[in-house]
């Protein structure tokens, strides 16, 4: 790992094994609001975005906007869910354990929802004083500016960044920094991800100190 001073990696689908919980809901409401849409078409079209961007995509869908009380429902929804629900992504904690450089997390999740799935998995004590949000910076991934402000903060050159992403708009937003990026295919196609530019592809948590260790 001698290349890397800082790993930063994404929250949900990556850290915790949030997706398929709130993508869940989020695919029942809109159902409700009478897109016929699957868990599958949640992985496609919203999952890595954040939600300012999922409401754009949700109202060209829709051809209007939602409700007022979409937003609400459907945090509290999720909130119920994911304290109920997440878990940590099988293998993650004995990285954290094993990794000898500083690490941190950079998420299109807000502070909230960060906390919260952290804090129910157990792992926020790792990463507290370490979290950036979407709501941190001017622009969202696939833009690089949540992944910049981590490395700067560290004081760490972006090309001494190493970046664990698992969706296409996250793995584009580390290209666009200038950080290596390992993409994470626990719930994505590989292939996806290999097309988004990531420089490495992994499926498995526990293969992620072998892949730092050759870079």
């Amino acid at each position: 790992m001698q290349n890397y001073e800082l790993v930063i990696f994404d929250c949900d689908g990556v850290l915790v094994d949030s997706e398929r919980i709130t993508n869940r809901i989020f695919c029942s409401m809109l159902n409700d609001l009478g897109l016929n849409v699957t868990l599958r078409d949640m992985f496609e079209h919203f999952v890595g975005h954040s939600m300012e961007q999922c409401i754009q995509i949700m109202t060209d869908m829709l051809g209007k906007a939602p409700p007022d009380t979409f937003l609400p429902e459907l945090w509290q929804r999720c909130q119920e869910a994911l304290a109920s629900e997440v878990t940590p992504m099988a293998g993650v904690e004995a990285v954290l354990a094993e990794l000898d450089i500083p690490y941190c997390v950079a998420s299109s999740g807000d502070h909230a929802k960060i906390r919260l799935t952290l804090g129910t998995t157990g792992l926020l004590e790792q990463f507290e004083g370490r979290i950036f949000s979407v709501v941190d910076v001017e622009r969202p991934k696939p833009f690089p500016d949540v992944f910049l402000l981590a490395a700067s903060t560290h004081r760490v050159a972006p090309s001494r960044c190493v970046v664990i992403e698992d969706t296409p708009t996250g793995v584009r937003a580390g290209v666009a920094a200038g950080m290596k990026v390992c993409g994470f295919a626990a719930n994505t196609p590989r292939h996806r991800l290999e097309e988004a530019g990531a420089h490495i592809v992994f499926d498995d948590m526990g293969e992620l100190l072998g892949v730092l260790g050759k870079g």
